[in-house]
């Protein structure tokens, strides 16, 4: 047996000690994900829809709540992947689902911009770490470089979307500010234990699912009738 996969890790203000309840704030407020995906589903039913890849990233949503409680009470290197894989494949999803549905990409077009993100997140986590978290000795902002290009695409497709549908625009940009407030609290949290040692990771779960619930209702209302509604009405 690989015992490196049962190693501790350590990484939050919370933690003192291996045990399974050592982050209990931190592994309860994982709640919210769960808020977050039956608050998706209760309005994407009350819309009378069966729509596929909202369903798939409420599903995802309650595995990132899952899998981030396993990371937070195991606290070792399989649930940390627990953890973060889900998240992962939802941004990846998201994403693919917003260049369909909020820019009308084909489906050729919407897996090649995916798979440019992937390409473009990968390169920004392997420069930060390259350029600042090398020369410096330490990560200023907490392991969390991984998650701005999630950010800068919430905001450029936003931006690109606004021509034909301002209020998903709208939505995306309030996901957005919602999104670099939970990321403030990630950062923070190694930089505040000794004022406030329940530190502030906690917020970054419940900002989170916040923000994947506004990230799943944007994707929820622009279903067909409102894009419908945004095409030029024909001339006579």
């Amino acid at each position: 047996m690989d015992t490196s996969w049962f190693t501790p890790i350590d990484a939050y203000c919370e933690r003192l000690d291996p045990g399974f309840w050592a982050e209990p704030v931190n592994a309860l407020t994982n709640g919210a994900f769960f808020i977050a995906g039956i608050g998706a589903a209760v309005l994407m039913l009350t819309r009378d829809r069966r729509d596929g890849p909202v369903i798939l990233l409420i599903a995802l949503t309650c595995l990132i709540g899952a899998g981030s409680f396993l990371f937070h009470t195991f606290a070792n290197r399989w649930s940390a992947l627990a953890d973060v894989v889900p998240i992962g494949v939802f941004i990846l999803v998201y994403f693919f689902t917003a260049m369909r549905r909020f820019l009308g990409l084909s489906i050729t077009w919407a897996a090649s911009a995916t798979v440019g993100f992937q390409g473009f997140a990968l390169l920004v986590t392997w420069l930060w770490r390259t350029a600042v978290v090398t020369p410096l000795g330490f990560d200023p902002i907490n392991g969390s470089a991984g998650y701005l290009p999630a950010l800068v695409a919430i905001i450029g497709v936003g931006v690109a979307a606004m021509p034909r549908d301002p209020e998903t625009a709208r939505r995306l940009f309030i996901a957005g500010g919602v999104f670099v407030l939970s990321l403030a609290c990630r950062a923070l949290d190694a930089r505040i234990c000794d004022a406030v040692p329940v530190g502030s990771h906690f917020l970054w779960h419940i900002l989170n699912g916040t923000l994947l619930f506004l990230l799943m209702r944007a994707a929820i209302l622009r279903d067909s009738g409102s894009a419908a509604a945004t095409r030029p009405a024909p001339t006579a």
